[in-house]
This record gives structure tokens, C-alpha cells and sequence, in this order.
């Protein structure tokens, strides 16, 4: 698939400017694992209960992925976020949303039957999305057939908000008092109106992320529109890059080549962040760094198969779950999702971390301290007897 939307549209450069990608209806995520060789980090979805079997093998492959039921509420992403969206075989009935998530510029690839198929249903349903991305302004790029006898049309989101405001309809509307700070899609019903175009501190439309890998350490556009943003996130990032390497790198009992998933040598690519919702949204600036991530409330359990994960990271979130939740259950539900000999990292004060360990050795976890801030525990292949 990937070398048939090179083929259609030489523009899109894999590793360059699609650097963030969305797979959905993605099966055992062969789609997402060629991407890793490009420098393309690819979200495997799944959309479908039954379909739970297909995320245990992306993440077994080392593949993000995650599990979720579309129908009637948000995806847990953040707005503007993926630089291509890839569609296999599904039938489109979360527009509004996808429009929410695609950044503009970004590209929507649609592989499906109802794209040259000529029987009654496939017309109905091509027309309909016909019909609805014209009305969302987004432009056909390129149409193709493979050898497969599957056709393949590529949409391309607008940079511009000049065409919604030509529109002789205002249908779907577009959304009113768009709070880029707040976490709109955490159990969010579906909307039918269209969140408007992103736009900086002085109202010009923001630009495109610069190319990976400059992507990743240039001032996200996201963060524009605020004076001091900047000169806060240089910051955070030269302290996160002097703490991975004095200490996580060398300084604590972690066999980091071990960790295939989160692994230190694939530090930048394999990682999934999870911002939790009780604390500041930073999930647009994550993508528009090229990195991959989603909201989560790790009072719930997280939508994820067991035995998922090779390590977990926290750094200082405990003290705001435990304000709502009991620690004992967050730390079972990491128990879940964690491979065997997996390990769990945290940052946090020492009377959070006095709490942690009792609880980790009680399911037979080792657990290490260090520098009186950092947990080290590490699961054993044991397991409670049914």
C-alpha cells in the first residue's frame, strides 16, 4: 500500500513531511511496521470490538496500536494532529471526526471497493463521500487502481479557510469557542460541525511542522499563540534530554536494550504518550513534534490487550490519581499491561514511592530505589494461581 500512495502522489515524502500517521481497519499492522524502516510512526486502530486480536498483534510486533469503538463518541486524540490518515475497506461515517484529527494540509487515504466498484450499494456509498467531503472542502489529490482490483482515492484537508467561507450552505457548521487547551474528545460524543483551522497568535493560519527530523526539536506551531511557550518548551526539552541520558540511560537498573516497545535506543519513535486528563493538555504539541500519543484516565482501565507494554513511565501523576482513585488499582492495571520481565519507572516524591512498593512486591515485582525520587520495579513471570 505504501508504495501505491507513493506511486499516486509523489508529494508525499515518508519521513519528511508524513511523519505521524493513523492506520485504521489496520489488521496485524503490516501497514505500520513498513512505515518504522521510513521514519514514519504509524497509530494502529482497530475500530471494532472483535477486532481486539489484531492490536495484540501490532503490539507484539512493536507496533503502536490502540482498541476503540467507533459509533458515537471522539477519538481520544488530539485536534490537528496526524499528517495522514489511512482508511483500508471501512465505511466513513465519523467524518466530523477525522476532520478534527487530520492536520490541515494532511492527507485522508482511501482504500476501498466503493471507489470504482459498480453495483448499486458501492454508488450509494461513494456518493455519499462525495458529497460529504465536498462539503468538509477537501479536495481529491489523486485517484488510482492497484493490482488488487482495489481502488484508492487520496483527500487532501484545506490550509485555508477562504473555501468554508464561500460555501453556499453552512453545512456541517463550523464548531464555535474551539478551547485549544482543553481535552474536548475524553468521552466526547460525536459533533457535526467542524472545528475551524488553526491559527497563530496574530490570526495568520499556521504553517506545517518543518521536516523530520528538525521536526522534532523546532518550536511546535501549536505553541505560537502563547509569548513565553517557547522558552518553556527549550526548557522542558533540555531537561528531559539531560535526565534520559545521566540518569535513565546509565544511572538506574534498567537493561534498556531489553525493551523492544519503549526501548532507549528507539526512544523517539516506539514511544506512546499518554496524557492524563486531570493534568495539562500538551497532546498537540506531542504530534506536532512528530511523536505519537493519546488521552487517557489511568483511573480506567486502559484500552489495551495484556502483556502490551515492556515499560511504563510516570513521572509525578500519582499524586493526582490519588485524589480520585485508589493507587492499588492503578497499579494492577499496569500489572495488566506490562510484559514479564517488563519494567515500571517512576518519578515521584518519596512518599508516593513508599506507597508504590508494598503494592508492587505484593505481585511479586522487584522494586529499586534510587536518588530518593526514582522507582524501579520490574515484573516476575509470576502469576496468582486461578
Amino acid at each position: 500500500m505504501t508504495y501505491v500512495l507513493c506511486q499516486t502522489l509523489p508529494t508525499i515524502q515518508w519521513g519528511q513531511n508524513i511523519r505521524v500517521v493513523l492506520d485504521v481497519g489496520c489488521e496485524v499492522a503490516s501497514f505500520g511496521g513498513y512505515l518504522l524502516d521510513k521514519n514514519v510512526i504509524a497509530m494502529s486502530f482497530a475500530p471494532k470490538d472483535e477486532h481486539e486480536a489484531q492490536i495484540q498483534f501490532a503490539l507484539e510486533r512493536g507496533i503502536p496500536a490502540t482498541l476503540s469503538v467507533i459509533g458515537t463518541q471522539k477519538l481520544t486524540f488530539a485536534d490537528n494532529g496526524f499528517d495522514l490518515i489511512h482508511c483500508a475497506r471501512c465505511r466513513v461515517h465519523w467524518d466530523a471526526d477525522v476532520f478534527r484529527i487530520l492536520r490541515p494540509g494532511g492527507f485522508f487515504a482511501w482504500s476501498a471497493t466503493p471507489v470504482y466498484r459498480d453495483d448499486q450499494r458501492d454508488w450509494e456509498v461513494w456518493n455519499a463521500m462525495v458529497t460529504v467531503t465536498k462539503a468538509m472542502c477537501w479536495t481529491v489529490v489523486a485517484k488510482t487502481l492497484d493490482s488488487s482490483g482495489i481502488g484508492l482515492v487520496i483527500y487532501q484537508k484545506p490550509t485555508s479557510s477562504s473555501c468554508y467561507q464561500e460555501r453556499k450552505g453552512n453545512t456541517p457548521p463550523l464548531c464555535e469557542n474551539n478551547d485549544r487547551k482543553s481535552i474536548s474528545s475524553w468521552y466526547a460524543k460525536f459533533s457535526s460541525c467542524l472545528i475551524p483551522l488553526p491559527v497563530d497568535g496574530e490570526g495568520n493560519m499556521q504553517s506545517w511542522s518543518m521536516p523530520w527530523p528538525q521536526r522534532l526539536t523546532s518550536i511546535p506551531p501549536s505553541l505560537s499563540i502563547e509569548s513565553d511557550a517557547g522558552e518553556m518548551f527549550l526548557k522542558d526539552s533540555k531537561h528531559w534530554s539531560e535526565l534520559v541520558s545521566d540518569i535513565y540511560g546509565d544511572g538506574l537498573s534498567i537493561n534498556w536494550s531489553s525493551s523492544n516497545y519503549n526501548g532507549h535506543e528507539c526512544w523517539l519513535c516506539r514511544v506512546m504518550n499518554v496524557v492524563p486528563i486531570d493534568m495539562p493538555n500538551t497532546l498537540t504539541t506531542i504530534f506536532d513534534r512528530g511523536l505519537i500519543g493519546m488521552y487517557h484516565d489511568w483511573c480506567e482501565s486502559l484500552n489495551t490487550y495484556p502483556w502490551t507494554y515492556d515499560l511504563v513511565h510516570a513521572s509525578f501523576i500519582f499524586k493526582h490519581l490519588m485524589q480520585r482513585c485508589d493507587i492499588v488499582d492503578v497499579v494492577v492495571e499496569i500489572d495488566r499491561i506490562m510484559r514479564p520481565d517488563g519494567y515500571l519507572l517512576v518519578q515521584d516524591s518519596m512518599e508516593i514511592i513508599h506507597k508504590l512498593g508494598p503494592v508492587l512486591r505484593s505481585l511479586h515485582w522487584s522494586v529499586t530505589l534510587s536518588q530518593n525520587q526514582f522507582l524501579v520495579g520490574r515484573k516476575s513471570f509470576w502469576h496468582p494461581r486461578p
